[in-house]
């Protein structure tokens, strides 16, 4: 029993547990994320993003750190729209196409209004 606990212990030592240093210095690294990404983005390309980011995080990831490094590097002029977004999302498409040999598509779903004008008889 005693062999057990000690086991225990040394493998609860092997990890090292985040100290309150580094958990304050990687949520001031994601405010910062997001206040850049917040300046880039327009609010329909926000909007959308955090709809990616619902259904897959990664893939979110992957489109903040592509736009992130856009900004830093001088290559997007104004602030990026819904166009662009879908843009850069269809490019990704493209380049995972090629290396996956699994395809995933995004569908992209327009709300509609009912119109009640065509019952006007």
């Amino acid at each position: 029993m005693d062999n057990l606990n000690q086991l225990q212990q040394a493998g609860t030592a092997a990890q090292p547990q985040p100290s309150a240093e580094d958990e304050a210095k990687r949520a001031q690294e994601e405010q910062m994320r997001r206040d850049l990404l917040a300046t880039v983005l327009d609010s329909a390309a926000r909007e959308r993003l955090s709809r990616i980011a619902l259904v897959s995080v990664e893939r979110s990831r992957q489109i903040e750190g592509i736009l992130l490094r856009m900004a830093q590097s001088g290559q997007l002029r104004g602030r990026v729209t819904e166009a662009q977004l879908i843009d850069l999302l269809e490019q990704m498409e493209e380049a995972q196409g090629k290396t996956a040999t699994k395809q995933s598509k995004i569908v992209y779903q327009r709300r509609r209004d009912f119109d009640d004008d065509d019952f006007d008889i």
